[in-house]
């Protein structure tokens, strides 16, 4: 079981996945060559924001809107991890690769220096990439780690650590954006088919709010098994989508209840699954491949009650986060059926709610790691 823890000129290859030819360890691909011109057919206009043409179930904006509150997000991660990037033996993942097992921690005078010195001989997969701000400071603490990106809109920057490359994802084909010639953006897809890389590739794989663009989430789990190596760790990191819960002794914010339910309610509607970010040890666990699984629940402030410094500026954080997430949903809702006006009034009663609370608000962040097992 698992336990608690207390825009310049760019070069588009795209490969384009034949799925007959797909098997469970690498698809085959054709290159193509996109002109820089041309990025701007991956996007979408849909009720005023920007979405993703490569997966039209996504319907969360992935504009410059979007970017900014991805790169909010991660400052606010970075809080709940004491100023870090990750939690979970990541350190020792990527040092060892498959030659890491706990038996052989205390010898490490064993292990081939060379080895362990040889440039880009530790790889990191990022999922749900986004603004690109995780993987860019991974490839930063860690310039011997290849760290690839993978996300649905080519939005990350072009300025990027040599070791990082950014991978964009889409239901058929897996792109890559080449800024230089170690550094790229690349679209492959999460959600329907094998992530393009051979068995046991990555020592460190990455996976933060992406549940709400995957349908079968077990799926995703046991892809991301196969794409590690034995000793390689996971990170998931889900916001739970039951935020700021009123306590008993106050009554519920109706406004916000109201809105948040609305939004489960579309995400089934797209045949997601709302109940990841609570299961998170228990999916991974229910894999059979991973191994010293823990498991933490990041209590986050919402708004600028705290008194403590880091916690009101992580409570700050987080309601920006909130206030850019309650009209960003517009096009969700829209699309969801439910008539203009009536989603209009769903934005401005969450947002009272928000910006005038009856209580101090809390919210959850899910956070779950685990190594994959040696057999």
């Amino acid at each position: 079981m698992a336990r608690e823890l207390s825009e310049m000129d760019v070069e588009v290859i795209i490969h384009n996945v034949n799925p007959g030819l797909a098997t469970n360890s690498m698809h085959e691909t054709e290159l193509q060559v996109v002109a820089d011109d041309d990025l701007n057919d991956y996007f979408r206009w849909v009720h005023s924001r920007r979405l993703s043409t490569l997966n039209v179930t996504y319907l969360l904006p992935v504009d410059q809107e979007e970017t900014k509150r991805s790169e909010r997000y991660h400052r606010l991660i970075q809080f709940v991890f004491n100023g870090r990037n990750y939690v979970g033996p990541a350190k020792i993942a990527l040092q060892f690769g498959q030659q890491r097992r706990s038996e052989d921690i205390a010898h490490v005078q064993q292990i081939d220096i060379v080895q362990l010195t040889s440039p880009l001989n530790q790889k990191v997969l990022d999922l749900g990439t986004g603004s690109g701000a995780w993987a860019i400071d991974i490839a930063e603490e860690f310039p011997r780690a290849e760290v690839i990106g993978i996300d649905i809109a080519p939005i990350q920057p072009r300025d990027v650590p040599p070791n990082c490359t950014q991978v964009l994802t889409s239901s058929f084909c897996f792109y890559v954006f080449e800024f230089t010639r170690s550094s790229r953006f690349e679209l492959c897809d999460l959600d329907q088919w094998h992530i393009p890389y051979p068995d046991a590739h990555f020592d460190f794989i990455h996976a933060r709010s992406l549940h709400i663009g995957i349908h079968n989430y077990p799926r995703l789990l046991h892809e991301l098994a196969r794409l590690l190596r034995p000793g390689g760790l996971v990170l998931l990191v889900e916001p739970t989508l039951y935020p700021c819960q009123a306590p008993p002794s106050y009554p519920p914010l109706t406004g916000w209840e109201t809105f948040w339910d609305t939004y489960r309610r579309c995400l089934r509607q797209q045949h997601i699954d709302v109940t990841v970010p609570e299961r998170l040890p228990d999916l991974l666990e229910a894999t059979r491949s991973f191994e010293n699984i823990m498991s933490q629940k990041g209590n986050i402030p919402v708004g600028f009650w705290p008194n403590d410094l880091d916690l009101l500026t992580l409570g700050q954080l987080q309601w920006m986060d909130y206030d850019s997430l309650l009209p960003a949903l517009r096009p969700l809702f829209l699309s969801s059926g439910i008539p203009p006006s009536r989603v209009e009034q769903l934005i401005k009663d969450a947002q009272h709610d928000l910006y005038y609370p009856t209580f101090p608000l809390t919210t959850t962040v899910n956070i779950t790691y685990g190594s994959k097992r040696f057999t």
